[in-house]
């Protein structure tokens, strides 16, 4: 029996824009607003849902448990990534204080982390030990992760095997919506359901 695993990215924050990776900033109004709609139209049959335990993610995960009676698990593996010296910062201030390693960091983000912030290979590793250990503990049911940006490209990355360095390239916007489906014992094994979009810009989690 196939695995579906949905991935669905927080709403707005009271901080969006900035780069708020390990930073507990809530939903705003919008923000909830935009993940009720995300869900709206989608039968509710998760049998789990396993969330980031920051409240933009974590908040809405209790939500969606308590009104239809699915229990809630966190793991602190699906976090965001940590920006280090970015944390709570735009864009637009570090073009002021830091333009050469932003463009680095756009470029080529396996590479160029943020200074002090956490590697690519190392966030890398928690988020798909967590996306294995999901797998193996729910096999066969059909499962919610609410988590961040980052970590929805990083488990797009390795189930359509595209380059770590161009994973800004994916598009996932607020209260985004994917679908994966693992199959064992066929190749491939896991499936995009939903499509996959690129952009020339680069979003701020």
């Amino acid at each position: 029996m196939p695995t579906q695993i949905d991935l669905l990215r927080h709403g707005e924050t009271v901080h969006s824009g900035r780069y708020c990776g390990s930073t507990n900033h809530p939903l705003t109004r919008t923000g909830w607003m935009q993940m009720w709609q995300a869900i709206k139209n989608r039968p509710i049959e998760w049998q789990q849902i396993v969330t980031s335990p920051l409240a933009r993610c974590a908040d809405f995960a209790e939500a969606i448990g308590q009104r239809y009676a699915i229990p809630v698990t966190y793991d602190e593996r699906i976090q965001e990534i940590h920006f280090g010296d970015w944390e709570d910062r735009s864009s637009a201030e570090l073009m002021h204080t830091n333009a050469d390693a932003l463009a680095c960091f756009w470029r080529d983000p396996f590479n160029h982390p943020p200074p002090n912030g956490e590697y690519l290979p190392i966030f890398m590793t928690r988020v798909l030990s967590a996306w294995h250990a999901v797998q193996q503990q729910f096999n066969g049911q059909k499962i919610l992760l609410v988590t961040h940006g980052g970590v929805i490209r990083i488990i797009i990355c390795h189930v359509l095997q595209f380059p770590l360095e161009r994973m800004l390239e994916i598009k996932i916007e607020h209260a985004c919506f994917k679908q994966i489906q693992i199959n064992p014992g066929q190749s491939p094994q896991a499936m995009l359901i939903s499509g996959l979009q690129s952009q020339s810009e680069h979003c701020v989690k």
